[in-house]
């Protein structure tokens, strides 16, 4: 079954379902209570693997792994490896990520609008996963984890609340009663008012936790990559 390919891709991966779900933004648990899987999330499984194969994935036919195109065995790897890469292989060029400098809350409001942005640049980190995009951190609010100039990579979330890790942080887009939009970094908690409520939970202790309704939710985007830089010369 397609669950169990599931499994061994994991294992193959060397990681854990919690890793997975992660990853491929799968809700949590998804694995122990389904045994079959839409195509749709097959999709999405094969967009943030893209070494794997399809037709092993779909029907358990071939190899797991793909190989590279124009390779006909196994001692035409060693040659062709001095030529430029097939695109599956070269993780580097399939996990560019674009980076936006946003100046203001408006412009990070429009990243879960998707509206269009021209990135200043891209990010590629190897072993990352699929990401929607990268943004300058702006304030303190959870120093020292994150400090103002860090830069955080991010994966939207679909299916909100169903795919909300607790205790990870994310970045949480949100409108008022007043219909005034803004988005922060947070942690994002159980609230105690109930299931719908969350709690926005910053790391610097002077930014107290705040409750806040799910009808508020516009966006969530799991941060899934910190980088800071120490120095520039």
């Amino acid at each position: 079954m397609i669950i169990d390919r599931i499994l061994q891709l994991i294992k193959y991966k060397g990681i854990n379902k919690r890793k997975f779900y992660i990853e491929t933004g799968l809700s949590n648990g998804f694995l122990d209570k389904v045994r079959d899987i839409g195509v749709s999330k097959i999709e999405h499984i094969l967009n943030v693997y893209p070494d794997i194969s399809a037709e092993w994935l779909l029907m358990g036919r071939g190899n797991m792994i793909l190989k590279p195109v124009g390779f006909e065995d196994e001692s035409d790897l060693g040659n062709n490896l001095l030529q430029e890469p097939n695109p599956v292989y070269n993780k580097t060029a399939q996990n560019k990520v674009p980076l936006y400098d946003i100046q203001d809350s408006a412009g990070i409001v429009s990243l879960f609008k998707d509206a269009n942005q021209d990135p200043i640049d891209f990010i590629s980190i190897p072993g990352l996963p699929k990401c929607d995009g990268a943004i300058y951190v702006n304030g303190d609010s959870m120093y020292p984890l994150l400090k103002s100039g860090d830069i955080i990579v991010y994966k939207k979330v679909n299916n909100i609340p169903e795919n909300i890790f607790w205790g990870e942080m994310y970045l949480v887009s949100l409108i008022t009663d007043d219909s005034e939009e803004f988005v922060m970094i947070k942690k994002v908690q159980k609230s105690d008012k109930g299931e719908d409520w969350i709690q926005l939970v910053s790391e610097n202790p002077q930014h107290q936790a705040k409750d806040i309704h799910f009808k508020n939710v516009k966006g969530l985007a799991l941060l899934k990559a910190t980088i800071r830089i120490n120095a520039t010369h």
